[in-house]
């Protein structure tokens, strides 16, 4: 697709979201202060159909309304499930599940996942269907991003890949590519630009690598140089760079870290733990 259509296509979809909010201040909110960013403009450049659309909004009060408005959307309409809480800490939107969550695991301090039981078309557009603590997925192919917020620049300060960078902003309609994204797009290239989770973006190349682009060792080697400063031995510490990872096992391994932890008080990570989890885990 080219420029002009691409625009035409999120503006489209940005309109149908907002018919389907209800509640008028929140409405306003996303109408002037949503941008539209990562994987599905990257797809449309292809000629490929976008996975969701990702929706990141420009300041806190504009997340924490449509947090509030999507989660107590959820607990209308699944009173039988335990209800979710939204929590504002250190200027950061949590969304907190005390439950057993849907794989049957007690997690006190709520970040398992919520999710709607049943997929009908026949049920309301844009209805929240997951509930994580990083985000919201509506039906209709939209997730709300509300682990960040602010300028697209300050968004994709939190990007790894370069290609993903292209966004469309609601309050102007303006589309902004930028070069090296398209050059990266065309010759299917991953280029690492930095990075505040540079694990998690070791495990996202697989995806990339699968689906045939290519990267260089220098790329890998940036990665491996930022994941040499952290200390992953700290369970907080893997478990925030482990953000965006939407692999469930992921999830066992910190909630087994954390369980072991809060048994006994003198245990410490090691790597050979680590890795033991890991094989039992991922087979």
């Amino acid at each position: 697709m080219n420029k002009r259509i691409i625009k035409k296509v999120l503006q489209k979809k940005h309109e149908d979201f907002l018919l389907s909010i209800k509640d008028e201040a929140v409405k306003q909110l996303v109408k002037n202060n949503s941008i539209i960013t990562g994987g599905s403009i990257a797809s449309m450049l292809l000629g490929e159909k976008p996975n969701d659309y990702d929706y990141y909004f420009t300041d806190l009060a504009t997340v924490i309304a449509v947090t509030n408005y999507y989660v107590k959307g959820f607990i209308i309409a699944h009173p039988e499930l335990k209800k979710p809480v939204v929590k504002v800490q250190d200027e950061r939107v949590r969304i907190f599940i005390k439950s057993s969550g849907i794989a049957g695991r007690q997690d006190e301090e709520g970040d398992q996942p919520v999710e709607d039981p049943v997929e009908d078309e026949k049920k309301a557009k844009y209805r929240p269907v997951s509930l994580t603590n990083n985000a919201i997925s509506l039906s209709n192919s939209v997730q709300l991003v509300i682990r960040f917020y602010g300028s697209a620049e300050e968004i994709h300060s939190n990007y790894d890949y370069i290609h993903c960078t292209n966004y469309w902003e609601s309050k102007t309609g303006k589309l902004t590519f930028h070069q090296a994204a398209l050059e990266s797009l065309l010759s299917k290239h991953l280029y690492y630009s930095g990075s505040k989770y540079p694990l998690c973006s070791v495990v996202r190349m697989r995806k990339f690598l699968k689906r045939g682009w290519h990267i260089n060792a220098g790329q890998i080697l940036k990665m491996c140089m930022q994941i040499s400063e952290l200390d992953l031995l700290d369970v907080a510490v893997l478990e925030d760079q482990l953000t965006g990872v939407d692999t469930a096992y992921f999830t066992e391994l910190i909630n087994s870290l954390k369980t072991k932890q809060e048994s006994d008080p003198n245990f410490r990570v090691t790597t050979p733990y680590i890795a033991n989890i890991v094989d039992k885990l991922f087979g």
